[in-house]
């Protein structure tokens, strides 16, 4: 693994903030989910590790793309900014 990629444990902690800031705020509630089934593998089910999460690779590398090699996660800032953007424009959420 390159050594700009933190490691699960270090992404997973990087995650608790923005997922926690999403959850004081019931009102992004419905974006969030919509944004999230969509990032769901088609066919999930059929290829390890048969859950509904994301490609990992892809995952890391839209990270990569949107805040660089050196930051492991998006602040609370960034997540509810991306989400209010989202819900004021449905149609680009929902794909």
């Amino acid at each position: 693994m390159p050594d700009h990629v933190p490691g699960p444990s270090r992404r997973l902690r990087g995650w608790s903030a923005p997922v926690l800031g999403v959850l004081v705020r019931p009102s992004l509630w419905p974006t969030a989910l919509v944004i999230v089934a969509g990032l769901v593998p088609r066919r999930w089910w059929a290829r390890r590790p048969w859950l509904p999460v994301p490609d990992r690779g892809w995952v890391e590398f839209r990270m990569v793309t949107a805040f660089g090699p050196e930051a492991p996660a998006p602040s609370v800032r960034d997540t509810v900014g991306y989400l209010r953007w989202a819900k004021a424009w449905p149609r680009v959420a929902r794909r």
